[in-house]
């Protein structure tokens, strides 16, 4: 109960209200995975249509795409 009392009210509506920590717990890692699972698409398709349009440095694109790997190689 008391770590749904410390939540922000604009995400307390979208959690499930259990009598138990443990249910909490599973509850936010099910959702957990399922954001990393969207994540991961997002960042894949970002990196697939990603290329050097000399808009920027080639060194800017060349740290974005660093960026977008070692996020996914982190999830």
């Amino acid at each position: 109960m008391f770590m749904q009392m410390s939540i922000a009210s604009n995400i307390k509506s979208a959690l499930l209200k259990t009598k138990s920590v443990k249910q909490f717990m599973k509850f936010v890692e099910e959702r957990y995975q399922t954001i990393d699972k969207s994540l991961v698409g997002t960042l894949m398709s970002t990196l697939a249509i990603m290329k050097f349009d000399y808009s920027r440095t080639l060194h800017e694109h060349v740290i974005e795409t660093t960026n977008i790997a070692v996020k996914l190689k982190f999830l």
